[in-house]
């Protein structure tokens, strides 16, 4: 199956609380990711942003594909 995400995160299914037209699915991440980001110099500069130092991620994403291989 093809698909157009290109950032692939391995989950295990958590929780499934179903309702009668759509479905709330958990998942815990199982495997470790590298992610990216393009953002302006601007930004990197305000944030001040450097190799080795900790930061937070969020993810501003309207779905999470759950795909079975």
């Amino acid at each position: 199956m093809k698909y157009g995400a290109r950032n692939r995160i391995r989950a295990t299914v958590k929780r499934v609380k179903k309702g009668d037209v759509m479905s709330l699915v958990k998942f815990e991440v199982t495997e470790p990711h590298e992610m990216a980001s393009v953002l302006t110099t601007e930004s990197v500069n305000d944030l001040k942003l450097k190799a080795g130092e900790p930061i937070e991620l969020i993810i501003k994403a309207i779905h999470v594909l759950p795909v079975k291989d």
